[in-house]
């Protein structure tokens, strides 16, 4: 149990895979002028990234793995995340409008944020096993989602505050993404 705890803490905060591992960065400044567009695709990205996890790694163990099928593991997994992220689509299209008009062309982006293709592939390198798997494929999406999250927070606050001119929307965005990414990896030293 206590593997399970340091794996999803390690994910969540220590090798956050947005601001440690600086994957899936798109929609991170894209998404995160507002807090419900943030909110909204950070529960996309987990819903996305959990199911990917597990289907991914089921391919891997089933088929890919056990056939000497290896070399195509990429073009399934991209196969896998691209169906996964249309269900995604559908879903809030018709469930949420509202967010899916807010998220706008950074849902479909879903399907190519390395953020997602990243972790099925951790997954794979560090030859989990299932539990192992899914805590993994659930703690990296919410660590995403934390930083999203509290990004947005932070945009929404320097919107309102005085920036100077060359400073201005997206380059003190990356400044303070850089400032996060410093808090972060204060983390480094508790796994």
């Amino acid at each position: 149990m206590e593997d399970y705890i340091l794996l999803a803490v390690g994910a969540i905060l220590v090798n956050n895979i947005l601001l440690i591992q600086y994957l899936g960065n798109c929609p991170f400044l894209g998404t995160s002028k507002s807090m419900d567009n943030a909110t909204g695709m950070a529960m996309a990205v987990v819903f996305v990234l959990a199911l990917a996890g597990i289907v991914t790694w089921i391919f891997e163990a089933v088929f890919l793995k056990p056939l000497g099928l290896e070399y195509i593991r990429t073009i399934v997994f991209i196969v896998v995340i691209a169906a996964l992220v249309q269900f995604v689509e559908i879903f809030m299209k018709k469930s949420m409008p509202a967010l899916y008009a807010g998220l706008g062309i950074f849902l479909p982006l879903i399907t190519t944020n390395c953020a997602v293709m990243g972790v099925c592939l951790i997954n794979i390198k560090e030859e989990y096993n299932f539990l192992e798997m899914l805590v993994s494929s659930l703690a990296y999406p919410a660590g995403f989602g934390l930083a999203l999250i509290l990004f947005a927070g932070l945009r929404e606050r320097i919107i309102i505050g005085r920036v100077p001119g060359p400073l201005q929307d997206v380059a003190i965005a990356l400044v303070t993404a850089g400032f996060m990414s410093l808090s972060f990896l204060g983390f480094k030293g508790m796994i």
